[in-house]
């Protein structure tokens, strides 16, 4: 389906480690991706003979990195930043969602967790009426190395299929009497004690912002949470075609004036009258993004944001022009919420 893997694929390198693939946009001949499982005699996750443990965040999975593969962090000049990079040679096999979703709808052997992620994307498929070949399972599904608690992570390809899901996520959960339910207080702040982890923001914002995200909660009394990605085609971005270099860290507020990105990872929200409350004073900040998932659908449009993160500049080397952006979730510091 995809050529170069993308948000939602994993991939597993030489060395038996499985890595969860980030953004749209790659360097020629590597591919920006991040531990996610990692081989460990102690592990709590088994998949054939071979153990593994999970790692969440950031810094965990940079020390990792620094202690076993320091050759796969690369201070990437493009993107301004240390990332994870993988050489497609040291890539072993690549797990693709949409492929995950087709071997368990062909199965007569399905376990708990397998089946309540089929039964989630066919009601999904059925009630947005999309495809099945732009929907897909990631996360710990898609390796074989659930747990019976692990979560289900649809995956949906293209612009149109997302807004469609998304659409029909929340006639459901509305409807009410469908297997999915919004996040109830203490389901949240069980989530809150868990991003609150590597993610700063008190529990209130949070619930302010994540009580009325349609693409997490429950799905048959199991955690979900869906992604929305942009198809190949629609990616008009090449590595290099646009630059992006680091300005500092600041704090800001301004005014959403265009969300329609917002429900993607990456996602992104246009603003206005951004004015910088602490950090370096560059104008103009144009656009908060992220390639987090927890900060899809933070704001709508209308909405007064503040927001702390890091500043980019942002050269578009195609259509020569320059603007900022804030870049959030690279830092446990970063957050945006609603100005009250």
């Amino acid at each position: 389906m995809h050529p170069i893997p993308i948000e939602g694929y994993l991939i597993e390198s030489i060395e038996n480690i499985i890595f969860d693939v980030k953004g749209l946009v790659h360097p020629p001949d590597k591919i920006v991706a991040f531990p996610r499982f990692i081989p460990d005699l102690e592990g709590p996750r088994q998949r054939k003979e071979k153990k593994y443990r999970k790692v969440y965040s950031l810094s965990e999975r940079f020390s990792f990195l620094e202690k076993n593969l320091p050759k796969y962090i690369v201070c990437d000049s493009v993107f301004g930043e240390k990332l994870c990079e993988v050489p497609l040679e040291a890539v072993k096999k690549v797990y693709n969602p949409v492929n995950r979703l087709k071997v368990l709808r062909k199965s007569r052997n399905l376990d708990s967790l397998e089946y309540a992620a089929l039964q989630c994307l066919k009601l999904l498929k059925e009630t947005a009426n999309v495809p099945w070949n732009k929907l897909g399972i990631s996360g710990s599904l898609l390796v074989e190395m659930h747990s019976e608690t692990s979560d289900i992570d649809p995956v949906i390809y293209g612009v149109e299929n997302c807004w469609k899901v998304h659409a029909a996520l929340q006639k459901l959960i509305e409807e009410g009497d469908t297997p999915f339910k919004p996040y109830n207080v203490k389901e949240l702040k069980a989530l809150f004690d868990f991003r609150s982890k590597d993610t700063l923001m008190n529990f209130e914002d949070f619930v302010t912002v994540e009580s009325r995200k349609v693409w997490q909660g429950k799905f048959m009394g199991r955690d979900y949470f869906i992604r929305f990605v942009k198809d190949q085609k629609e990616i008009n971005e090449q590595y290099g075609d646009i630059e992006y270099k680091n300005c500092g860290y600041a704090k800001i507020e301004a005014t959403v004036v265009d969300d329609s990105e917002s429900i993607f990872t990456p996602c992104t929200y246009k603003i206005e009258d951004a004015k910088v409350v602490e950090g370096p004073k560059l104008q103009p900040i144009k656009e908060i993004a992220s390639f987090r998932g927890r900060f899809c659908e933070q704001a709508k449009k209308g909405e007064t944001v503040v927001a702390q993160g890091k500043v980019e500049n942002v050269k578009d080397n195609k259509r020569h022009s320059e603007c900022f952006r804030l870049l959030l979730g690279n830092n446990p510091s970063d957050y945006m919420i609603l100005k009250s």
